[in-house]
């Protein structure tokens, strides 16, 4: 059911902001807008979904292990893929101290797992199985092609911003560029991108952890796991720029220091209300 909620909620998030896309490449160009637009919209969001995972682990700078390497990271991950009946992800490591982790791919035939070295060091193996089942709750959930869709069309929006600033304003010197146009796109173009964003990816986290809960039969193991994940991404930050920006929604933990603006546009819901709903679950499990 999630599933297929997710799939319905990406459909409608391309129609959406692709007429949003197409509609002020009309505004502001024209027919010549117009099929700039199109052209924009079909490249950003083919690459949005097939090479969304390429990016976000060249981000982390995520490497390929084998079993060899971790052997004890892929029994928990096969033992978590078959009990949901669903084939191997690929494994990565990414050397950042922070504790992190993340799942990418647009379906379970092409996900990829990552983690950190921080969050290896730091975890015990219940935490660890429980962080995983998180993540591949993602994947199953397909929530994961959800988010890329949306960076992807906000790029989308981004260059359509870019593109205004070539375009004419409308007057009898064809030659101006339009600042009005430029102004509003740039300002207003990712404000509503990253809402967008925003709204999607907090309700997705809510949706994992309870998925993942349940996946692992551990809700708590999980509120652990969390709870030293939040202390760890505060102690070690990572840096706010544009490569690892892209990548942040997809973690389990924001990975930025917050305040200002950071948190404004936070894509993760807090996580105090994230281990409270967890310990309601374990609750409401024992109790049945």
């Amino acid at each position: 059911m999630s599933s297929h909620h997710n799939g319905l909620k990406t459909a409608a998030l391309l129609g959406l902001l692709t007429g949003l896309i197409l509609a002020v490449g009309f505004w502001l160009g024209g027919s010549t807008g117009l099929v700039l637009a199109v052209f924009v919209s079909l490249v950003a969001n083919a690459v949005s979904y097939f090479y969304s995972d390429r990016i976000a682990l060249r981000a982390m700078g995520a490497r390929p292990v084998t079993e060899a390497e971790l052997p004890g990271l892929y029994a928990i991950v096969r033992e978590l893929a078959d009990t949901a009946g669903q084939p191997m992800p690929r494994l990565y490591v990414s050397p950042t101290m922070q504790p992190n982790a993340f799942a990418t791919g647009r379906d379970p035939q092409h996900a990829a797992v990552a983690v950190t070295t921080g969050i290896l060091n730091l975890l015990e193996p219940r935490e660890m199985r429980a962080v995983i089942g998180h993540e591949l709750s993602h994947v199953y959930n397909r929530d994961i092609l959800i988010s890329s869709v949306a960076a992807g069309l906000a790029g989308i929006v981004t260059m359509l911003a870019n593109l205004a600033f070539f375009l004419p304003f409308g007057g009898d010197d064809e030659d101006s560029p339009n600042p009005a146009g430029l102004l509003l796109m740039m300002i207003l173009g990712p404000l509503a991108a990253s809402i967008i964003q925003l709204a999607i990816s907090r309700n997705r986290e809510f949706q994992a952890d309870a998925s993942g809960a349940t996946l692992t039969g551990d809700p708590l193991a999980l509120a652990s796991a969390l709870e030293k994940i939040h202390y760890g991404t505060a102690r070690v930050p990572l840096p706010a720029d544009g490569r690892l920006a892209s990548a942040a929604h997809l973690m389990i933990a924001n990975p930025f220091a917050g305040g200002g603006l950071a948190a404004l546009f936070s894509t993760h819901p807090p996580m105090q209300e994230r281990v409270r709903r967890l310990h309601e679950q374990a609750a409401l499990t024992r109790h049945r």
